[in-house]
């Protein structure tokens, strides 16, 4: 199902998506990496923003200054799993309801997803420049003194998507469904494979009787 959202985002319309579900979101989202998850969650350094029901993006922008305004030229997704050890307190600091990056992430994301009402969600790696045509405008930067890709800039975006919902709050997780599928496929065709080729023997009488057998 592809939904579209606005910010500030609801729990409520957080709580009604499903692992699957597609979406773009128009508002506010604010970029934010490693560093800056450090600084928020070790540091207890709280930046001045109200970001209840904002949308979150794990990337590292590339951004060139024009006089006082920011052009994005670039924003593609930086992998998700590297916020895995502060994402739930981000998120319960903050009040995002929207995680945003490649790739999945862990068990404790999970679980903070469920009891807080937040989601992550995936797009797609590859289209850095097609996100940044999503942004419309820059509307600040803080801690800029991490450099570019760690500062935390934030931004007017608007139907930034696609946006696959990777975790959900009913506790719908979409990557570790499609590990779970995978690896089922490949027991599978390797149990074929082991059957098949147990009959492929020389003679093809032998084979036939062999074969009858199983």
């Amino acid at each position: 199902m592809v939904k579209y959202l606005k910010t500030p985002i609801s729990e409520a319309e957080i709580r009604a998506l499903q692992a699957g579900d597609t979406v773009y979101v128009s508002g506010l989202m604010v970029t934010a990496r490693d560093d800056a998850h450090k600084r928020l969650v070790c540091e207890g350094i709280i930046p001045e923003i109200d970001l209840k029901g904002a949308v979150l993006y794990h990337a590292g922008p590339i951004i060139e200054r024009q006089g006082d305004a920011y052009n994005v030229l670039a924003c593609g997704p930086t992998t998700s799993m590297r916020m895995e050890p502060f994402e739930a307190e981000f998120a319960e600091k903050t009040g995002i309801r929207l995680a945003v990056g490649k790739g999945g992430m862990g068990e404790k994301t999970a679980a903070a997803c469920v009891g807080l009402g937040f989601v992550h969600g995936i797009y797609p790696g590859g289209c850095a420049v097609t996100a940044a045509e999503s942004i419309i405008k820059v509307k600040q930067v803080i801690w800029e003194d991490l450099g570019m890709p760690e500062a935390m800039w934030v931004y007017e975006a608007e139907n930034f998507g696609p946006i696959t919902i990777n975790i959900d709050t009913k506790g719908g997780n979409l990557m570790e469904r499609q590990k779970k599928e995978y690896r089922e496929r490949a027991e599978r065709a390797q149990r074929a494979e082991r059957t098949e080729s147990g009959c492929l023997l020389r003679s093809p009488e032998t084979a036939k009787k062999r074969c009858k057998k199983r």
